[in-house]
């Protein structure tokens, strides 16, 4: 059974937002847009909410380490971060397998539930997409 959605708004785009669709209410969560520019460096997307005005960010773990992946080895895990108003809500993790994509999921950080998990999920899944189609 579907229960999120992810839709591109554009199939072109430096900066593309993708929209978080609840499949069963078929109402929008939140959305994702990539930050262009600063994600050919390190990968950093802004978190919206349902009326895409920008609640948080999820960024990759450092720009050394971003950098030794893009230009020498996409061996070393990626490791990314979300913050709301000043604070962690997330953490995701790449398990190392060179042969399929996964990544740990955390949300024990958020103890006041500020991140909707849905859009939390959806972030985890466009950044698995995402990163294998630049590798």
């Amino acid at each position: 059974m579907e229960l999120l959605s992810i839709q591109a708004r554009q199939v072109i785009d430096f900066s593309a937002a993708y929209d978080v669709i609840d499949s069963t209410s078929r109402m929008k969560v939140g959305a994702l847009r990539r930050k262009g520019m600063k994600s050919i460096v390190q990968d950093e997307w802004n978190l919206l909410d349902a009326q895409d005005l920008p609640i948080g960010i999820v960024k990759e773990d450092s720009m050394a380490l971003a950098l030794v992946r893009r230009f020498l080895t996409n061996l070393v895990p990626q490791k990314y971060h979300g913050e709301m108003s000043g604070q962690s809500v997330c953490f995701f993790k790449q398990n190392f397998n060179p042969f399929v994509l996964r990544l740990q999921l955390d949300f024990s950080m958020d103890r006041n539930r500020l991140l909707d998990r849905r859009l939390g999920i959806a972030a985890a899944v466009l950044l698995c997409a995402i990163d294998s189609r630049q590798n």
